[in-house]
């Protein structure tokens, strides 16, 4: 997924990968309006250059586009651009990146 969109500084945009469908202890199905929390997984869609350290110098980040990572649930911001809906979270709300 290409996006137009290019993080500042030590933020990364996100695509939000949807919750598995959830399942009761009884086998019963949730439907999604049941429960719609904000996910904490997604994929990486863009990376900013890094954050600037007090010497001037930028700090290389961590993720790259592509990784599928874990975040914290209420850190990233909500944007949307085409009908398309992102998270811009600072590298720092980024908790792992889930290796496959």
């Amino acid at each position: 997924m290409k996006s137009n969109i290019r993080p500042l500084g030590d933020r990364v945009l996100i695509e939000p990968l949807e919750k598995d469908k959830e399942k009761t202890k009884s086998g019963i199905y949730l439907p999604d309006t049941v429960s719609k929390e904000r996910p904490e997984k997604g994929k990486v869609v863009a990376v900013g250059a890094g954050k600037m350290l007090e010497t001037g110098k930028v700090a290389p980040m961590n993720v790259r586009v592509g990784d599928i990572v874990l975040f914290t649930k209420y850190g990233p911001n909500e944007i949307k651009v085409d009908e398309k809906e992102y998270l811009i979270a600072k590298e720092e709300d980024i908790m792992g990146i889930i290796e496959e």
